[in-house]
């Protein structure tokens, strides 16, 4: 009767490093999912970086309290940051709301994943709406790619009038073309990924309601989609601080 010698290298491989089960012990879609957060934390402190070096590099800079003081419906000037709070607020519940979404999926409570996901949702839209109308305000003032409300404006008595409501130090045409650009550019770029989220959560609404997850006996897919709502939630927590507080 013969004997069959297993090598050294042969018994690692029958391991937990043989590729076959995860050394973290996560899903491999769940690990993906970080590695592309990860990498689209870079791109967002890229921007956020370079923003805070244009701003730093010159010597006066926009007053955030001067140029978001309307909450539209109600006034158009005299209330700083009030509607961007409200925008705040607002993404931040929709948070709340997708941790109870994976709360209920873990308990594989169909209607309650479903009810969450709805509020979620609602929330991602509210806030992109809030954006589009902070846009069109922002646009109605004279601010846009590439644009300031003194752009087209030959005399310096004249620039320095169209900027001077957005000032609280010395004026400057070249700080508020570029925070124009970075603006539009930044908050956009994150814009996009509320809509790509909000696309998610449809997507993965409609396969609950399909009864898809019932089938495959877990809801790691809300799971999955949750941590990047929660990314994009937590860099609007830096592009606010960024362009409305600092």
């Amino acid at each position: 009767m013969s004997t069959t010698t297993v090598s050294h290298l042969d018994k690692v491989k029958d391991g937990p490093w043989s590729g076959g089960k995860s050394p973290w012990n996560l899903e491999y879609g769940k690990i993906m999912m970080w590695f592309f957060l990860i990498s689209d934390a870079f791109t967002f402190s890229a921007f956020l970086i370079y923003y805070g070096a244009q701003k730093f590099a010159q010597p006066t800079w926009i007053d955030a309290d001067k140029i978001f003081q309307s909450v539209p419906g109600i006034a158009d000037s005299g209330q700083p940051l009030v509607f961007v709070g409200i925008m705040t607020f607002i993404l931040i519940m929709s948070s709340v709301t997708m941790v109870l979404a994976v709360e209920a999926g873990h308990r594989n409570s169909k209607q309650e994943v479903v009810k969450w996901m709805l509020w979620t949702i609602l929330g991602g839209l509210c806030f992109i709406g809030c954006q589009a109308i902070e846009w069109s305000h922002l646009h109605h003032q004279g601010f846009w790619f590439g644009r300031n409300p003194a752009t087209g404006l030959t005399d310096p008595d004249a620039i320095a009038a169209a900027l001077q409501p957005y000032f609280t130090k010395e004026i400057s045409y070249t700080a508020a073309l570029q925070f124009s650009n970075l603006f539009f550019t930044i908050t956009g770029f994150h814009g996009f990924h509320v809509s790509i989220g909000i696309l998610l959560n449809i997507i993965v609404l409609f396969m609950t309601l399909n009864n898809t997850f019932e089938r495959r006996g877990t809801y790691l897919m809300i799971e999955k989609v949750g941590l990047y709502w929660h990314f994009v939630d937590l860099v609007w927590v830096f592009v606010f601080t960024f362009f409305y507080l600092i």
